[in-house]
């Protein structure tokens, strides 16, 4: 499949978020500004929120409006240098050594030149995002880097300065034009203040009421509109107690459209009790909504919707 086609970067913010909507992306003011200053500069921008608000569909979302690859670098415990930037074609590297011997005369450097060419290259992300054409630069996610330790991300910090990296047997390989880089992070740790400095930064909260339920309303327009108002009142009402994990945007929509898939017109408790699990992850939150929390939020959201109607 060929690449798409790059499309130019917005010109003010109405128009970032312009952009992002035109991908279903329901975005407010303030992310559309750091988002645009991000473009305009050519800063990384780091995003930074709970699990479940959208920071990795900004990436996403980015990309396809704009027709740029994306190129995401998913971050875990022991990630290293090998895994995220290159590596060598060690097996198809021994099986050109053996071909080469088995001809006869061979000239170790035409060899060496040969084994360590672009040809056995296996590029990683990090690699792959400095390789953007210009006007055609990728956005190159970088996701949950509070997941990967402190040496990686001091690693990383020489990447995001200069955007180049040595390959020593090649030499550096420079990017033609800087990548678009969006960084997330869970907070499950603190990143070093040194990477902060070299981009721009975000907090990406939950929506507010109207926001999400214009988000349910995108990504799952089959579901019955009295149905879509009251699953965000109920899961904004359930963001309010103190669950070890409160629901994201993603279960949101995750919750909609199984209800939908259930030909569910409107909340119950039964319903609730039945599909909490899309919801929530952890069995004490669940026992707790179970024990009769989830009856209490769902007859006020029940009054609440019928206030609203008279």
């Amino acid at each position: 499949m060929s690449d798409p086609k790059p499309r130019g970067l917005p010109q003010s913010i109405d128009e970032t978020l312009a952009l992002l909507t035109s991908a279903d992306y329901v975005a407010d003011r303030a992310l559309a500004t750091v988002l645009f200053l991000s473009l305009r500069m050519g800063r990384p921008l780091f995003l930074e929120g709970e699990a479940g608000v959208g920071k990795t569909e900004i990436a996403k979302v980015l990309a396809a409006a704009l027709g740029r690859r994306l190129i995401r670098l998913q971050c875990y415990e022991g990630l290293d240098v090998s895994s995220a930037v290159y590596e060598w074609n060690y097996a198809a590297q021994m099986i050109e050594i053996r071909m080469e011997e088995a001809a006869g005369a061979v000239d170790r450097k035409d060899m060496e030149k040969n084994v360590f060419s672009e040809k056995y290259l296996i590029r990683r992300p990090v690699l792959d995002a400095l390789t953007g054409k210009k006007g055609a630069a990728p956005v190159f996610l970088i996701d949950e880097l509070d997941r990967t330790d402190e040496a990686f991300e001091a690693f990383l910090l020489e990447i995001l300065s200069d955007f180049q990296v040595t390959v020593p047997e090649l030499g550096t390989i420079k990017a033609e034009e800087a990548p678009i880089v969006i960084i997330t992070t869970n907070r499950t740790r603190e990143i070093h203040d040194a990477l902060k400095r070299r981009c721009l930064y975000h907090w990406v909260d939950y929506p507010d009421a109207v926001r999400e339920l214009e988000i349910v309303r995108r990504k799952v327009p089959e579901a019955n509109q009295r149905l879509s108002a009251e699953v965000v009142r109920f899961i904004q009402k359930l963001r309010e107690l103190e669950l070890f994990k409160v629901p994201g945007v993603a279960e949101t929509i995750d919750w909609a459209g199984a209800l939908t898939e259930l030909d569910k017109v409107a909340l119950d408790p039964e319903t609730v009790s039945d599909t909490i699990g899309v919801l929530l992850k952890y069995q004490d939150d669940i026992a707790r909504i179970a024990q009769g929390e989830g009856r209490r939020i769902l007859n006020e959201v029940k009054a609440e919707l019928s206030a609203a109607a008279e």
